[in-house]
């Protein structure tokens, strides 16, 4: 099966400081051998076949790459072990995951990879890594459906044979790959794209609309859109009960995301305030990616994803108020249909031929060019003297996932975070997983574009806090009221 354009273009941005693959990271109750970890995975690889499956890229980039069998698969380069000192707190076990995810994953293999982390009293780590070539968060969930259970007491399936086929030839690739070009031009109407009717063009002006927007409207530089992304990455994390959004959206409407946005952009503001960054009168622009698959595309891998881009204030305000600001913007967001929009938008614009991609095979190797700017990334421009940018401050991404506990090898995952990918001058990103009746918020940031990720979180956890006192009529202004009722969450509320 060969990449979309949608899922090529992931491989082809891919740089040494950028890598292009999200993950999960699972705390799990109890302490789980690498062994069984792997031999659990292992009965479960046929539920998921493109996990036996790597790319191969046609020569001189004639087509995008192609999935194919792996040959030479070998569930030990993609379940691996990592020990931590014995008793290792579970923050040093998370800090252990967030290093192991910087590296790119190896071309020559199936694009994921698994460390099951060790040395922490009655838990268990893992980190599953993906390449989003492969998965978009949608269908990452529904990998995990197929490698975890619903019960503790699953069976494990029946083995199946596996047969791979053997790796096609350069010259098989070739041929393939010119075949395809020629059918495409034979078989295709060259002037599809520019075909409206039922509504197309009005639905590309109004992605023309949104996009001439980003050029209307800049937003503020924040810090950690000040530099190039480096290669290191760190984390922090809060838990909250789903129950706490439910409260806050019966008092005051709008949606569960509705609620995410409002924390996230008003910790965003209060975190720039914090460090005395003037950003009265300035906006800052979330990204917010969307799925865009039909009834007949779930379960399928891949990327059908568009995004929205609402625009909130940078700086702080009174919560309940920037609720009702996100509210506004969302609700003028679906009406225009933003995101069915952009998706039309990208589907009706021509792709870059992959011959003009061929630098990309190179990503990774020996050779690749992105690798000096890894090593040595340049350095951030001070606070106030970048100019407003035309695109984005950061990702936030809410990826619904199971409301009931999963289990692996018989023992119950207790939280489930995500890991966004960071690149270009995106800093700083933040995945909200919702799983067994919880919402995990995952703060990932470049640090030396963020040094201080953890007083983001703080900024977070504050701002939900008053707008959940607020929701059942508190004065969360009081000495201790916000932490009385939404206590700091800390990894040490696992165990």
């Amino acid at each position: 099966m060969r990449l979309s354009d949608h899922d090529a273009a992931f491989l082809y941005g891919e740089t040494a400081s950028g890598p292009m693959h999200g993950a999960n990271i699972a705390v799990v109750e109890g302490e789980l051998s690498l062994e069984t970890v792997r031999s659990h995975v292992a009965c479960r690889l046929h539920l998921v076949p493109r996990l036996r499956q790597r790319l191969v890229f046609a020569p001189f980039n004639l087509a995008h790459p192609k999935w194919v069998d792996d040959p030479s698969f070998d569930i030990a380069q993609h379940v691996k072990g990592h020990s931590l000192d014995t008793g290792a707190a579970l923050d040093e076990a998370l800090a252990a995951a967030a290093k192991l995810a910087e590296p790119l994953l190896p071309r020559d293999r199936p694009l994921w990879l698994t460390y099951v982390i060790e040395g922490v009293k009655d838990r268990t780590v893992l980190i599953q890594m993906g390449h989003h070539a492969m998965a978009d968060g949608a269908s990452g969930v529904d990998i995990s459906l197929a490698l975890f259970e619903l019960q503790a007491k699953a069976p494990d399936p029946a083995p199946q044979p596996w047969s791979p086929a053997p790796l096609p030839s350069a010259a098989e690739l070739a041929a393939e790959a010119l075949r395809e070009q020629v059918e495409s031009v034979l078989d295709g109407n060259p002037f599809a794209a520019m075909q409206v009717g039922d509504g197309r063009m009005e639905m590309l002006r109004r992605a023309g609309e949104s996009v001439t927007r980003f050029l209307a409207e800049p937003v503020l530089t924040a810090p950690w859109n000040a530099g190039l992304v480096g290669p290191k990455r760190e984390l922090a994390w809060r838990r909250y009960g789903f129950g706490e959004f439910r409260e806050i959206r019966r008092r005051f409407g709008g949606t569960i995301n509705d609620v995410v946005l409002s924390v996230a952009a008003e910790g965003a503001a209060r975190y720039l305030a914090d460090g005395r960054r003037k950003a009265a009168g300035s906006n800052l622009r979330i990204m917010c990616p969307v799925n865009v698959r039909q009834e007949d595309e779930q379960g399928a891998l891949g990327n059908r994803v568009s995004g929205i881009f609402p625009m909130f204030p940078a700086a702080p305000m009174n919560v309940v108020e920037r609720l009702r600001k996100v509210r506004h913007e969302m609700e003028q967001i679906k009406q225009n249909r933003e995101a069915q929009a952009l998706q039309e938008l990208m589907e009706a614009m021509p792709s870059p031929p992959p011959l003009a991609m061929a630098s990309a095979q190179l990503v990774g190797g020996p050779l690749d060019p992105t690798a000096l700017a890894a090593r040595v990334p340049p350095p951030p421009l001070p606070w106030g003297t970048s100019m407003p940018m035309t695109g984005f401050n950061f990702t936030c991404t809410n990826v619904p996932g199971v409301q009931v506990p999963q289990y692996i090898a018989g023992h119950p995952v207790l939280d489930v975070l995500g890991m966004l990918m960071l690149g270009g001058v995106l800093g700083y990103g933040l995945a909200v997983t919702s799983y067994n009746r919880q919402l995990c918020f995952t703060l990932v940031c470049d640090p030396r574009l963020m040094p201080d990720v953890e007083r983001m979180a703080d900024s977070v956890d504050g701002a939900f806090g008053e707008l959940l006192a607020a929701a059942r009529g508190e004065d969360a202004r009081k000495p201790g009221a916000a932490a009385q009722q939404t206590p700091t969450r800390t990894t040490e509320d696992t165990q």
